[in-house]
């Protein structure tokens, strides 16, 4: 079989939450990260971002490329990972309990989107309003399953989404998660996982941005 290939902008966005599953179960891949600056948006092996989009579903990334198929669409990339390597739960009801919560935390991500990138809302609604309702909801989502982690004492897919939007609006204010005991030992327990420790250490040295712009970062 051949490794798997990611290709994604040297960002974190969308691609980190792949990024994270892969290399906290060990899973060898090739992360391939293209530039996300327009003036010089190519790979290194000199292809260009807006040849290389012609080629791929919907035009579109991330992409996953494995053994000459091609998956596209974070949520569908992150379930088929999940159910290839055991990390979507022990049966159909915990495994919907990770779609929804993978998907609650994809609807915060969009207004945080939305701040970085359109202003709207203003820095002072997302901090005060929307991420502190959403904040709580995950709080208690936290609480359904007994664990450290979403479901159990392990990490599904879900938790990778979930400690990389947390782990992004620690940057936007350092002490947003201190309302929410649940939220923060995950985050915490989640940083300190050997397999993701040093690559989380050195992510800004490795060039791998938050966002395309700084805007609204603490």
């Amino acid at each position: 079989m051949t490794v798997p290939q990611l290709f994604y902008f040297d960002l974190r966005g969308f691609g980190e939450y792949i990024r994270l599953l892969f290399r906290d179960n060990q899973i060898e891949f090739e992360d391939i990260r293209l530039d996300h600056e327009p003036k010089d948006n190519r790979l290194d092996r000199g292809l260009e971002w807006q040849e290389l989009k012609k080629s791929m579903i919907f035009g579109q990334m991330p992409c996953l490329k494995h053994d000459g198929k091609e998956y596209v669409q974070t949520g569908a990339i992150m379930r088929h990972l999940a159910r290839i390597h055991g990390l979507n739960g022990s049966d159909e009801d915990e495994a919907t309990f990770l779609d929804m919560f993978f998907e609650g935390v994809r609807d915060t991500r969009k207004e945080y989107s939305r701040f970085i990138y359109y202003d709207s809302p203003k820095r002072e609604e997302m901090l005060e309003s929307i991420l502190p309702r959403d904040l709580a909801d995950f709080e208690k989502l936290m609480k359904v399953h007994p664990g450290e982690f979403i479901i159990g004492d392990k990490p599904n897919y879900a938790d990778y989404i979930l400690f990389e939007e947390l782990d992004v609006y620690t940057h936007l204010y350092a002490t947003i998660l201190d309302k929410y005991p649940s939220l923060k030992a995950f985050w915490v327990k989640m940083w300190q996982r050997p397999n993701l420790k040093a690559y989380l250490e050195k992510r800004k040295a490795d060039r791998v941005w938050i966002n395309a712009i700084e805007k609204g970062l603490d």
